[in-house]
């Protein structure tokens, strides 16, 4: 979005700014124009995104008084709030039997809770704006993967979350979408993988090539190209596009698990794609 003076440049929180999807979204909006209220755990990790119109705020996004200084630094400080970034996440490994009640409420606490409060606290200022909400949910949100319970439902979630608030404000101006990444490339990732480095791949490159291998686009995303499509959804290009569900996973969700039995098919060049 192209904006002009910086009083009227229109303002952003974005949760989980610190590394990977939402350093890349804050980066990606400074860009365009915008100001920015970023916040995360990690305060220094914050103050290296952070650029001119930006304002940090580190914290926990499940602290109501932190969401409360949230909504204040973009409506005390900037004048206005015109979008919601809702990024911060956490996931931890388990199936259904195997999730611990404290591990179930963290999970859903941090990915489902938090931007509950966040959108609830920020709805007041987003329809004098008529902003937009964006919600950085998972293709685990509509696909299953092993062990994935508890992250899978506060995706799942998540995105009904949104939805609600489409049908709801819609009418009062408000815009509400979903971003659903598949594998993308980022600190979390790279840390979620790291364990399997010798057992699929000599080392993460080759851990990453092999879990994208049935990927159409035979690779995994980068932070920057979800950015981009975040971007997108909060500014007016997208006026038209409120409760949708624009997945970003390199064509990932709409593979046919059942016919990979039947081999890979030859690339265009005659190579194998194994």
């Amino acid at each position: 979005m192209a904006v002009g003076g910086e009083s009227d440049a229109p303002v952003a929180i974005v949760t989980g700014a610190g590394s990977g999807i939402g350093a890349a979204v804050a980066r990606r909006l400074a860009g365009d124009g915008w100001r920015t209220v970023l916040t995360g755990r990690r305060g220094e990790l914050l103050e290296e995104v952070a650029g001119a119109g930006a304002t940090v705020l580190p914290g926990d996004v499940r602290d109501a008084d932190h969401v409360d200084a949230l909504i204040a630094a973009a409506t005390e400080r900037h004048g206005r709030l015109d979008g919601l970034v809702l990024n911060a996440g956490i996931t931890v490994a388990g199936a259904a039997g195997e999730t611990s009640d404290e591990d179930w409420e963290r999970v859903i606490e941090t990915n489902l809770t938090a931007p509950f409060k966040l959108v609830r606290a920020g709805l007041p200022h987003l329809t004098r704006s008529r902003g937009a909400i964006v919600g950085v949910g998972s293709i685990a949100a509509a696909v299953s993967g092993p062990e994935l319970a508890a992250y899978g439902v506060s995706k799942a979630g998540l995105v009904r979350l949104i939805q609600s608030v489409a049908v709801d404000y819609g009418r009062r101006g408000v815009r509400a979408n979903v971003v659903n990444p598949g594998w993308t490339r980022s600190e979390m990732a790279d840390a979620e993988l790291g364990g399997l480095v010798g057992e699929l791949g000599p080392d993460l490159e080759s851990v990453y090539g092999e879990i994208t291998r049935h990927v159409p686009s035979r690779r995994p995303g980068t932070a920057a190209e979800v950015a981009a499509a975040i971007a997108w959804l909060l500014g007016p290009d997208s006026a038209y596009v409120n409760g949708s569900v624009l997945t970003v996973d390199g064509g990932t969700s709409i593979v046919d698990a059942g016919m990979i039995a039947f081999g890979d098919q030859p690339e265009p060049d005659g190579r194998s794609s194994t």
